[in-house]
């Protein structure tokens, strides 16, 4: 259903009955993970013009692993974390 890569790879698929009684499945909550708890694989310095895809391809070389460095920081928007001079932490990734 999702890229081995994604963010919900990972998260339990459950299933409903709907009225028609067809089993729907559908992906669970994914709560996001305490950043403490995120092993830092690194720290970076957001420069002037970054996008937080640009950070994840810089740090992690792969920019679709973006919600990585949301999570390690706590952000639940992406362009919270881009102000110039901010430092992200970076996390080691994980299945």
């Amino acid at each position: 259903m999702f890229a081995p890569n994604s963010r919900y790879a990972n998260v339990e698929t459950a299933s409903t009955t709907g009225p028609d009684g067809r089993e729907i499945p559908y992906k669970r909550r994914r709560f996001l993970p305490q950043a403490q708890s995120l092993p830092k694989l690194a720290e970076t310095l957001v420069e002037p013009g970054d996008r937080i895809d640009l950070v994840a391809a810089r740090t992690l070389g792969d920019p679709e692993q973006f919600w990585r460095i949301c999570d390690a920081n706590d952000a639940v928007d992406p362009e919270d974390l881009v102000e110039p001079g901010r430092r992200l932490n970076v996390p080691m990734p994980q299945p």
